[in-house]
């Protein structure tokens, strides 16, 4: 499978209450589904400090058989000539985060690169069945004395004064996010689009037609409605769609081939959603995880991609 960039989401959901037997734009989604299990998450996000430096930060959240690990990376653009980035690593598995409360100076790779300090409790943090924290946790990066992230329930006002960096604070947004699920049959999540506006579950379920799962169809919901319907899989196992969420265009683009025609769980499915900016009136299907350095070209983007492994819903 071609590689294709980044997905997010925020936390899982439980996408339904009752059952609903017919298609229609205000179908449900049955509750005898089991949602599948996320394994990991990785969230892209750009900040910029008061000097205008920008800095890409990587999270990656991994659920491990002794626990949960984090992962952050400090980066710029990628650009050549760039410092290679600083990185930061906890695992609920070592006697470090066994305090699952502190914080620790992030080594720099070089000396022109900015300081960095993380601070974390996780010590009442709920997981949910994901690898990533729902609620009751923060972790927060303070680069150069500025707030340059903030993850969970803490807010920039409140940790301004809780690490005493002053009145100067980074900004920071999400661009995109990755999510590595396992099962088959359902995928359910939470993205928001465009960087404001509410917060929509999208659910993509495969579901029976004929001969039940042997010819499988594909649903993608948006909160509870049906927006997409792709029938006869073996034959659109990959294609794309526009639909309109929060008054934007988004691509949504599908990716079954692996699931198909290689050896059972030997690939992956792709699912990938993405808002278009006002300049852009491509679908696209494959660019390189960094954002465009244009500004105006960003405006308004956001991507989310979930890489399901399980066998094929057949």
């Amino acid at each position: 499978m071609r590689d294709i960039v980044s997905c997010f989401s925020e936390s899982s959901v439980i996408v339904s209450q009752s059952a609903c037997t017919s298609y229609s734009h205000n179908a449900c989604i049955s509750p005898a589904l089991i949602p599948s299990v996320r394994n990991a998450i990785t969230s892209l996000y750009r900040t910029i400090l008061s000097s205008q430096k920008q800095l890409l930060i990587t999270v990656t959240w991994l659920q491990t058989h002794a626990g949960h690990a984090l992962t952050i990376y400090f980066g710029t653009d990628g650009s050549p000539g760039t410092n290679p980035p600083a990185s930061f690593k906890l695992n609920t598995s070592s006697l470090f985060l066994r305090k699952k409360k502190g914080s620790k100076p992030v080594e720099s790779p070089s000396p022109s690169s900015p300081r960095i300090e993380v601070f974390w409790d996780l010590s009442n943090a709920r997981f949910d069945a994901s690898p990533e924290p729902t609620n009751s946790f923060y972790v927060v990066a303070v680069i150069d004395s500025e707030i340059g992230l903030i993850l969970g329930d803490m807010s920039q006002e409140a940790a301004l004064k809780r690490f005493k960096v002053g009145a100067a604070g980074g900004k920071f947004s999400l661009i995109s996010r990755r999510e590595h699920c396992s099962g088959n049959t359902i995928y359910s999540t939470r993205a928001r689009f465009g960087g404001v506006g509410p917060v929509h579950d999208i659910v993509v379920r495969f579901v029976g037609e004929n001969e039940g799962l042997k010819h499988p169809a594909l649903l993608v919901y948006v909160d509870r409605k049906v927006e997409m319907r792709v029938k006869r899989l073996m034959w659109n196992f990959r294609g794309n769609q526009t639909i309109f969420i929060d008054g934007l265009l988004v691509d949504l683009m599908w990716d079954l081939h692996d699931w198909f025609f290689n050896s059972p769980g030997s690939g992956y499915a792709v699912f990938m959603f993405r808002t278009r900016s006002g300049l852009d009136s491509r679908l696209w299907l494959e660019e390189k995880l960094l954002p465009q350095k244009d500004e105006e070209n960003n405006r308004g983007e956001f991507s989310l991609l979930i890489y399901a492994k399980g066998k094929e819903p057949m």
